[in-house]
């Protein structure tokens, strides 16, 4: 199966820290795959380099053949490959189904002459954000809280909106840093699924954080576990579990 994402010799420092050292992993297309690692490995730096929040010192990362190190934010959303973050970051005041619409780019009406000279073309634009917003909300189940504020959700429900917002973009890639924190057992097993859903249906990769070992076992394939900004190792579940070094580094044996 051809890679989705390649990240090769990455290298990013905050001062004496060294958070990711000559990092290098694949991400392999229309897989679940399983970033796990002590606190301090370098997860969520890999992810922020990734998405542009920052720039590595040194290595490239090659998402469909390109070469997106060093590209902003907003171009690597572009590109296809959006991400959640561990704290929720969902606009408060706003309802659930406002927080949706404002998620896809280019909307005619953000232009003062097409508001005035094209009002059709924003109405149609306007019209297929909203069906696109109810068909996600359904999708999630959250349907029901169209119209409740998104502070008043709980914390499970806030990552099922995160995952709704990464829907509305239309990604070929989602980074899911940490979705089970904060989740009881029963909203975590709808998140899994839809997760799977996703995978299977829209063919969307994932890589995703994740400290739920029980987690990480059953949903994702391949693990790649990092230590200390490097990868330690990649494998099956049961690999994983029964690998000496990880064992030693992370599992705690």
């Amino acid at each position: 199966m051809a890679s989705s994402l390649k990240v090769e010799g990455l290298t990013k420092r905050f001062g004496g820290l060294v958070a990711l050292d000559n990092c290098t992993l694949t991400v392999r297309e229309g897989t679940i795959t399983g970033l796990i690692g002590p606190n301090g490995a370098g997860k969520t730096t890999l992810f922020n380099v990734i998405t542009g929040f920052y720039a590595p010192e040194k290595g490239r990362i090659i998402y469909n053949g390109e070469s997106i190190e060093g590209l902003p934010p907003h171009e690597v959303f572009r590109k296809g490959i959006v991400r959640t973050f561990q704290v929720s970051r969902e606009l408060k005041k706003m309802t659930v189904f406002e927080n949706l619409k404002l998620v896809p780019e280019g909307h005619p009406g953000e232009d003062f002459w097409n508001a005035w000279f094209r009002p059709l073309a924003v109405n149609d634009f306007e019209d297929e954000i909203s069906r696109r917003a109810e068909e996600v909300m359904d999708y999630i189940d959250l349907t029901r809280l169209r119209d409740e504020k998104a502070s008043n959700l709980s914390g499970g429900q806030k990552k099922l909106l995160e995952l709704g917002r990464t829907m509305m973009a239309d990604p070929d890639m989602i980074l899911l840093d940490e979705p089970g924190a904060g989740i009881n057992p029963t909203l975590m097993n709808k998140l899994t699924k839809y997760i799977i859903r996703l995978k299977e249906e829209q063919d969307i990769t994932f890589l995703l954080i994740e400290h739920d070992m029980d987690l990480v076992m059953e949903l994702c394939e391949p693990i790649i576990v990092l230590s200390n900004g490097e990868k330690l190792m990649e494998g099956t579940a049961a690999e994983v579990q029964s690998d000496e070094e990880v064992l030693d580094a992370y599992l705690g044996r």
